[in-house]
Parts: C-alpha cells; sequence; structure tokens
C-alpha cells in the first residue's frame, strides 16, 4: 500500500460492545427433576400462549406465531434458548387440547395435524382456543409443598 494511503487511513474507533441483560438460568441439574425451573417453564408457557393471542390479533396465523420462540426464549420467556423448544411444544399441545383434539406425543403427527386443524377455524375460533389453553394451563400451575423446597 502507498504511504501516502497509509498517511490517510483513518482508524475508526471500536463500536461499544453493548451488555445485555445476563442470560437465564438453567435448571439445577436434570430440568424435569428441578421444581423452580419447571415453575419457570409453566410461567414461561402462559407468557407464550399470551403472546400467540396477541399475534393473532396482530394477523399472524397460529403456525407462525409459534414458530422460531427458542431463538427468542431467553429476552422474551426467561428460559435459557435450549428449553424454549419444550416451551414451544407445551403451548402447541395445550392450544390442540383446547379444540377438542388429542394432543398426543410432541414427536407425533397428532400436534401437527391438530395446529393445522385450528389453523383453518376463523381467527377469534382460534383465539379462544389460545384463551382456554392458558386459562386450563393456569388452573395447573404446579403446587410446590413445603417438602418439595
Amino acid at each position: 500500500m502507498p504511504r501516502w494511503k497509509l498517511s490517510q487511513r483513518q482508524t475508526l474507533p471500536s463500536p461499544a460492545v453493548a451488555q445485555g441483560p445476563p442470560a437465564p438460568s438453567g435448571p439445577n441439574g436434570f430440568w424435569l427433576t428441578d421444581p423452580g425451573f419447571r415453575d419457570r417453564l409453566h410461567s414461561a408457557t402462559l407468557i407464550l400462549l399470551d403472546l400467540i393471542e396477541g399475534a393473532l390479533n396482530d394477523g399472524f396465523p397460529l403456525t407462525e406465531a409459534l414458530d422460531d420462540v427458542g431463538n427468542h426464549a431467553e429476552h422474551i420467556l426467561g428460559v435459557p434458548s435450549p428449553y424454549g423448544i419444550l416451551v414451544e411444544a407445551e403451548a402447541a399441545a395445550l392450544i390442540v387440547q383446547a379444540s377438542g383434539l388429542e394432543a398426543g406425543s410432541p414427536f407425533g403427527l397428532a400436534i401437527a395435524q391438530g395446529l393445522a386443524s385450528v389453523g383453518r377455524l376463523p381467527v377469534d375460533q382460534q383465539q379462544q382456543c389460545v384463551r382456554a389453553a392458558s386459562r386450563r394451563y393456569a388452573i395447573t400451575a404446579p403446587s410446590r409443598s413445603p417438602h418439595s423446597r
């Protein structure tokens, strides 16, 4: 490189690295045996159901409202990203069950077929399914006895 270009070259200040909130902590041991973490997953599912209802209000299709939550789980739902898929699967199963259909395993076709059926309903009926799922799930909130702490 010619010397005149070296002397004219300016160094740009390095941009400040934005420090976001710390990532949410994971479970203490295996996630199924950590009651506090299971409570957080339960709360995250309720948050997701609320977000889905809002997305339906904004004109998003049901499956699009559910899709890709795992990538935003830390920021939106307060659980580590790898656990976002659990929240997504739980919410999907709850919506299918609230519509009166069988959900089955998250790995089976029943949830996918159920979501497709719910997605074909008018938006107000889809919202009713999401609200019913949310109400039912809130009622089944995990209770913690003094001995489980």
